[in-house]
């Protein structure tokens, strides 16, 4: 199974909506609120460049936003 991170913050309606679809699909996942970690702000700032969530890693593959039809494609559901 992919390993999957999301950097998300608890207002952040697009990371409610990547997470539903996680869950949804019985995907599992581990999620660092940006809005309280500063050390994982900072590394979500390095590898993606954004300031803005969610920023997700399937496996090596990062997705900006929460692109539903990237995730299905890269998790293999439907």
């Amino acid at each position: 199974m992919a390993k999957v991170i999301i950097y998300s913050t608890p207002t952040c309606g697009y990371c409610r909506m990547a997470k539903e679809f996680f869950k949804e699909h019985k995907i599992k996942f581990t999620e660092h609120d940006v809005s309280v970690d500063e050390a994982k702000r900072d590394e979500m700032i390095e590898k993606s460049g954004q300031m803005g969530v969610p920023v997700i890693f399937v496996d090596d593959e990062m997705i900006i936003g929460f692109d539903e039809s990237r995730l299905s494609e890269l998790l293999g559901v439907k």
